[in-house]
């Protein structure tokens, strides 16, 4: 939005409180429209506020789809109804649980320390505190990823996970990484999941290797585990976590990736005559964690959207997976043995400010004078500056 909408959003959102409302998930529906008349430029404005547990992006579209065919005056073409029931009673008729534990406890019966990047271990936060940065990336970057990707056998997506593995393994000190992927859900659904309301979309752990092994192996290893994920995509994150070692209430994870599949085209509200008079002005969204990045796969090209803790920096973590994909296909193009301790996510600007600029610490002293001759000096130069400092105990330079 320009400048003026934009302070007329500031101002709806202000008035409604967007950022602390809460819904009672104990009542349907888990949706609720504010709405408030905008009289100096002659219209109204609406937000529409939803929880996850009731509509997804797939889900959003769908009654967005219902609400044209409303405006159209076809309400009547509409299908029935998906019953949500459907989907439970297939997903409870599906894998055993006792098949979700023996592939969770493979996956992460080792693992007995959490992997916290930053040290971020709050996963129940309300989003007060987190900052927003998207990014596209470029033309050549997608080409190429796509490319290794297809020669290699594996999906895009196993990439970006192994990537951003790659980004956590070293902000968080580890070579065996653990975060959180979004599963759809609808993939396996049934008929007319595509069409139905309803909490589909999962979070499951996954665990990659980012140590010694080479560049090649942790991709085909990564896409390994990320299609064995999928065969327990309804599994609970509770019943994951516990085939752990990591105990509860300390989190296994704190990071989060959501790899989704976009459309790059112009807004449906903007492109049909049916929406006329009726503008979107924007959008956010929220998860209880401290650090997500979401992935849209575009077709061809990629755009990140990072979600992080202010103190960390949205923008500094895009530009670490940007980093860390450049170098993963670097590694893919030219030496795919090349271990994937031996890639880096720093982009050049922060690796020449940790090696250049903040090792600037060049002094001039007369290199022919003895420490306790400097320290001499130094004592005649400022005898009352402090010289040392222990706890609430001070001694200037004269008295020591």
């Amino acid at each position: 939005p320009h400048d003026e909408e934009g302070d007329i959003l500031a101002q709806l959102k202000a008035s409604f409180d967007v950022s602390h409302q809460r819904l009672d998930i104990r009542q349907a529906p888990l949706m609720r429209v504010r709405f408030a008349q905008d009289a100096a430029n002659q219209r109204w404005l609406a937000t529409l506020l939803v929880h996850h547990m009731a509509l997804d992006h797939t889900a959003l579209e769908v009654m967005r789809h219902e609400i044209q065919m409303h405006l159209q005056g076809h309400a009547g073409q509409l299908g029935d109804a998906v019953p949500y029931r459907n989907y439970v009673a297939q997903v409870c008729l599906g894998v055993s649980r006792e098949e979700h534990e023996g592939f969770f406890r493979a996956m992460l019966g080792d693992i007995d320390e959490p992997t916290l990047p930053f040290g971020l271990q709050d996963v129940r936060g309300d989003g007060s505190s987190i900052e927003e940065a998207q990014q596209a990336i470029s033309t050549e970057l997608s080409r190429l990823l796509r490319l290794q990707a297809r020669q290699l056998g594996v999906s895009a997506a196993s990439l970006y996970h192994l990537a951003w593995a790659q980004v956590l393994g070293r902000v968080s000190g580890r070579e065996e990484v653990v975060f959180g992927t979004v599963l759809m859900g609808r993939m396996q659904g049934g008929e007319g999941a595509d069409r139905a309301l309803g909490m589909f979309i999962n979070t499951l752990p996954i665990s990659v290797q980012v140590g010694a092994q080479s560049v090649r192996d942790g991709v085909l290893a990564t896409h390994a585990r990320l299609s064995g994920l999928l065969g327990h995509e309804h599994a609970s994150l509770a019943l994951a976590q516990r085939c752990s070692g990591v105990v509860a209430p300390t989190p296994l994870f704190s990071a989060l990736l959501n790899y989704r599949h976009s459309v790059a085209e112009p807004d449906a509200l903007q492109a049909s005559s049916t929406w006329e008079g009726i503008e979107e002005l924007g959008g956010e969204e929220r998860t209880n964690y401290p650090l997500v990045l979401s992935v849209d796969d575009l077709g061809e090209g990629f755009s990140l959207t990072v979600q992080a803790v202010v103190e960390i920096g949205a923008r500094r973590i895009g530009a670490y997976m940007e980093a860390a994909l450049t170098s993963l296909v670097v590694a893919l193009e030219g030496a795919a043995g090349t271990s994937l301790s031996d890639l880096t996510i720093l982009p050049a600007q922060e690796r020449d400010r940790l090696l250049v600029t903040f090792n600037a610490t060049e002094a001039d002293y007369p290199q022919q004078q003895t420490i306790h001759g400097l320290f001499e000096a130094q004592v005649q130069r400022t005898p009352e500056a402090v010289a040392v400092i222990r706890g609430e105990q001070r001694l200037n330079y004269r008295e020591l």
